[in-house]
C-alpha cells in the first residue's frame, strides 16, 4: 500500500467548526487511523452546503486533489442544510446518488457520515433525510454511517449541543461522532484491520 489520500467533502460539521480543540470527526477519526504508510486527509468543506451545491462543486475541486498513483477515496460528510434551504427528499436523495455514481465512475471509493441531530424542531425531517441517505449509499453498496439514530436521545450529545449554539456539537459531541464513523466499517473500507480502532 502505498500513499492514501482521503478526501473529505461537507459543510462546517466536516470542518470541525465550534469544537475548541479545533478536530471535529474527521481529526479524531484521522488520529485513530493506523495508515500503514502516508496518509493524507484534505477537507474540501463549505458552511451551510446544500447536497445541491456540493453536487456542483465536489468533482472539480476532488479531481485537482487526485494523482494516477495515488490511491484516493472520497468521504462525504452530509450535513443539515438541505432541510433549511427547502430540498425535497426527492431531490436530496438524487443529489447523493449523482456524487456516488460520479465516484464510482471515477474508480474512487467512497464512504458516506449522515447527517447528526441538530435543532429539536427539525428532528422528523432530519430523520428522513438520514434514512433517504441511508437507503441510496446501501443501494450502492457504499458504507453509511448513521449518526442520526444513535445521538437522537443522548444525553452526552445533547448536553453539547445545548452548551454551545445549540446547533453545533463542541469536543464531546464530535468525539461520539468519530466514535460512530470508527465503528461502522471504517477500518474496513480502508483495508485496515479492525482491531485498529
Amino acid at each position: 500500500m502505498g500513499e492514501l489520500r482521503l478526501v473529505v467533502i461537507g459543510d462546517e460539521l466536516v470542518a470541525g467548526a465550534g469544537d475548541p480543540k479545533a478536530l471535529g470527526w474527521v481529526g479524531r477519526v484521522t488520529a485513530r487511523t493506523p495508515a500503514p504508510d502516508r496518509l493524507t486527509v484534505l477537507t474540501l468543506a463549505i458552511p451551510g452546503e446544500s447536497t445541491t451545491a456540493l453536487s456542483q462543486r465536489w468533482e472539480d475541486e476532488v479531481a485537482r486533489r487526485t494523482a494516477p498513483d495515488v490511491d484516493t477515496r472520497l468521504v462525504i460528510g452530509l450535513g443539515r442544510a438541505d432541510i433549511g434551504a427547502g430540498l425535497s427528499l426527492a431531490r436530496s436523495r438524487l443529489n447523493l446518488a449523482n456524487i456516488l455514481d460520479v465516484a464510482e465512475q471515477r474508480r474512487m471509493p467512497a464512504f458516506v457520515v449522515g447527517p447528526p441531530p441538530g435543532a429539536t424542531q427539525d428532528g422528523d425531517k432530519l430523520a428522513e433525510l438520514s434514512v433517504a441517505f441511508a437507503d441510496v449509499a446501501t443501494r450502492r453498496r457504499v458504507p453509511y454511517v448513521d449518526t442520526y439514530s444513535p445521538l437522537a436521545a443522548h444525553e452526552q450529545w445533547l448536553a453539547d449541543l445545548a452548551a454551545g449554539d445549540g446547533v453545533l456539537p463542541g469536543q464531546a459531541g464530535y468525539g461520539l461522532m468519530a466514535w460512530l464513523v470508527l465503528h461502522t466499517g471504517w477500518h474496513a473500507w480502508l483495508g485496515l484491520p479492525d482491531d485498529a480502532a
